[in-house]
């Protein structure tokens, strides 16, 4: 259950001044809005035929969830199996989240690349259909660092 969030509460970075440096309370959304960055503010736009579908909307908020908390969660079943390889590895390059451990469903797969100094390269996550095997949604996170630092993160969804 997500808080209720005053939006009237809310405060932006307000780019349109001529200053730049105002900071002021929005007025919040209105019915089928949502807030985006459009690449130099965040702006609150309106929901139009071409969004994405609620079903792909449900099945990337299911990826970043899995994504984000390490595996599936309330509707997937019951004992659900993890395979990490390569096995004993401080460095995993694979992990793969199945419906048992029959391994014959896919749930969710990681796949992850290493830079020299074992920082994350690129972090590939991947969602299954029911089938177990038709891909449904896929996402790429390439990361740059600063030493072992990381600056920041470019996302590809597919």
């Amino acid at each position: 259950m997500l808080p209720n969030i005053n939006t009237s509460e809310l405060l932006f970075w307000d780019t349109s001044t001529a200053s730049n440096e105002t900071w002021g309370p929005t007025s919040g959304p209105t019915p089928n809005q949502t807030l985006v960055w459009n690449g130099s503010q965040m702006t609150w736009q309106n929901f139009t035929a071409s969004s994405i579908s609620a079903d792909t909307h449900k099945t990337l908020a299911q990826l970043v969830h899995l994504a984000e908390n390490g595996g599936p969660f309330q509707g997937f079943g019951s004992s659900l199996y993890q395979e990490t390889t390569p096995a004993g590895s401080p460095f995993p390059t694979k992990s793969v989240w199945w419906t048992s451990s029959a391994k014959t469903k896919k749930i969710v797969e990681e796949n992850v690349t290493y830079n020299a100094n074992k920082t994350i390269a690129t972090d590939q996550w991947i969602a299954y259909a029911a089938d177990g095997v038709t891909v449904t949604e896929t996402s790429v996170d390439t990361i740059s660092y600063l030493g072992v630092f990381e600056t920041h993160r470019t996302r590809t969804l597919t």
